[in-house]
């Protein structure tokens, strides 16, 4: 494990573990069941939101651009610290372009909303230590997702 998800999960030792499968739906149905786990429950209501929104953009990229259209797995680490939730994505598909995380610009507004080009600015600006590296063949994406009070 790098050195950036290994001091991003520590905590009280409680790790949630998960894989799913590299398709829209998986990471739909994972995202809807995932705060309901026990571990998670007493999480405030915002941070779960913010963290749901996090996830969901940070997975669907995986099932989007890293996988592009073939079949993969998705590793997921989730550790709930006070007022907090590390997250570590893992996926062996195609790396970032460039090795580094996209600036997360908003797209230029036109009468028209265009379809994309929100996700990694939403990413980074609910997320906090946000890091990625590619190691053994792996993307490894690491944030924490914090409350506001």
């Amino acid at each position: 494990m790098p050195a950036e998800s290994r001091s991003i999960l520590e905590g009280d030792g409680s790790v949630i573990h998960a894989q799913i499968g590299s398709d829209p739906f998986a990471v739909r149905d994972w995202l809807t069941g995932i705060f309901a786990d026990a571990r998670l429950e007493h999480l405030p209501e915002d941070l779960k939101g913010s963290a749901e929104i996090v996830l969901a953009e940070a997975l669907n990229n995986v099932v989007e651009h890293a996988y592009a259209g073939t079949n993969g797995t998705i590793l997921i680490e989730l550790a709930a610290g006070a007022g907090a939730l590390a997250c570590v994505v893992r996926d062996s598909g195609h790396p970032m372009p460039g090795l580094n995380i996209p600036e997360g610009r908003l797209p230029a507004m036109a009468d028209d909303l265009p379809e994309g080009g929100f996700g990694w600015h939403l990413i980074r600006t609910l997320s906090r230590d946000l890091t990625y590296c590619r190691q053994g063949g792996q993307n490894v994406l690491s944030f924490r997702v914090v409350c506001d009070d």
